[in-house]
């Protein structure tokens, strides 16, 4: 161990002593550790230096050296005590390996150059970061919503209206008011008008299905009540769907260019009023952007009618 000596230009300060001197601290300017990284290619393995100084064939008692090249720091940056020169210095850029050399185009090929194998840097390989575009959310898709269907059925008998009103639950019968039973259910929540001649109108169900069972209900408890009622010609009259396109709307200019179709008259009622004629449905629109469709017989009607109107709803938008 007496016959270790230093390489030259390595120099390692004492651990516990700062420094101060600008000077010292240049030791890791980009030129220095260029010097240093060509140097290190060219040491013979066997009786020259190794990476730290030492000897190659030399082994310490007992251990065996172990000598390694730092890919991205010098010894000197690793020991040496921060201090605010140091930190003001600039720092080196990274470097690749050999593998990594620049490539060099032949006739179209791409082969790497043997003679210019070496660093590259890295920051001048890679190409200028460009910045994300935002993404813009595309418009929500708005689907009207049923909310009220109205069904015809034919019980196909004569009732007595007296008797169903005081032997039956939740009915009630007016004759000057009304001549029907109004009686109503909970689950699906449904009101039905019931008639003498057996003819019965169902309302307030949510979809096509909860109609046409609510019908059964009523026909059912008809039937409990002693009286032969049967279950005929069922139909749905009238569907009622609203939405809302979330934009205020200009209905003196719509009733305007769209005069054919609409009529608007605010001091009567706060709506446009839009005949459409295919499919026939008849929309109530309001300034706040809330519109109502009724008049379809099936679902799709809604929405054809929905899908008709809204461009023309957009285009009469509140700035």
């Amino acid at each position: 161990m007496d016959q270790m000596q230093l390489s030259p230009g390595f120099s390692i300060p004492s651990i516990g002593t700062p420094l101060h001197q600008p000077e010292e601290d240049q030791q890791i300017l980009p030129h220095a550790y260029q010097q240093q990284q060509q140097s290190m290619p060219h040491m013979t393995p066997m009786g020259g230096l190794s990476a730290y100084g030492l000897p190659s064939g030399m082994n310490t008692p007992g251990k065996s050296m172990h000598t390694y090249a730092p890919s991205f720091a010098a010894p000197q940056s690793m020991i040496q005590p921060q201090t605010p020169q140091s930190l003001m210095s600039p720092m080196v850029p990274m470097t690749e390996s050999k593998a990594s050399a620049t490539p060099v185009h032949n006739s179209g090929s791409s082969v790497r150059d043997p003679d210019n194998i070496g660093s590259v840097n890295i920051h001048q390989t890679m190409g200028p970061a460009t910045p994300m575009t935002p993404m813009t959310p595309s418009e929500p898709a708005i689907l009207p919503q049923l909310q009220n269907i109205v069904s015809t059925v034919n019980l196909s008998c004569r009732l007595d209206l007296k008797k169903i009103a005081l032997h039956a639950r939740n009915a009630e019968y007016n004759p000057k008011r009304f001549a029907a039973v109004i009686m109503r259910i909970r689950e699906p929540r449904t009101t039905a008008l019931i008639f003498s001649s057996g003819k019965m109108v169902c309302t307030g169900a949510k979809s096509e299905e909860d109609s046409r069972l609510a019908a059964r209900k009523y026909a059912r408890i008809i039937q409990k009540l002693g009286f032969t009622a049967k279950f005929l010609d069922f139909k749905v009259q009238n569907m009622v769907g609203s939405c809302d396109v979330r934009f205020p709307i200009r209905l003196e200019g719509l009733v305007l260019t769209h005069g054919k179709f609409s009529s608007y008259e605010p001091e009567l009622f706060p709506g446009l009023i839009y005949r459409m004629v295919k499919p026939r449905i008849v929309l109530l629109i309001f300034v706040s952007g809330k519109v109502v469709l009724t008049g379809a017989k099936v679902r799709q009607e809604i929405y054809d009618a929905f899908d008709n109107i809204y461009p023309i709803l957009k285009s009469f938008k509140k700035q």
